[in-house]
């Protein structure tokens, strides 16, 4: 009986302290990536080289799109033959004949 009350008391405690047994399930928890700033629905701002390096990113982005829409429009629009509209009938256009 008591073999078993103290089974139970022991699985209780290495689940609130974790399998390592540094940390309790309601301790706080440590970070060892270092001090952490906390902030609560904000964003705040991002580092100076941060917003170079974005900026840097997004330009190259919008280089690499513009560039390839100048110089391989195949790709965006496609592999075929543009059709010529003036080789089109009305009926393929949907147009009633004209009634006179």
């Amino acid at each position: 009986m008591l073999r078993s009350v103290v089974g139970r008391a022991g699985g209780l405690v290495r689940v609130l302290r974790g399998r390592d047994g540094r940390r309790t399930a309601a301790g706080p928890r440590q970070c060892h990536a270092g001090p952490a700033e906390i902030r609560y629905r904000e964003a705040g701002t991002p580092p100076r080289d941060q917003m170079i390096q974005s900026e840097l990113l997004m330009g190259f982005m919008w280089f690499w799109v513009l560039w390839h829409f100048w110089h391989r429009l195949e790709l965006v629009v496609g592999h075929f033959p543009y059709p010529d509209a003036s080789k089109w009938t009305d009926e393929e256009l949907g147009i009633p004949p004209d009634v006179e």
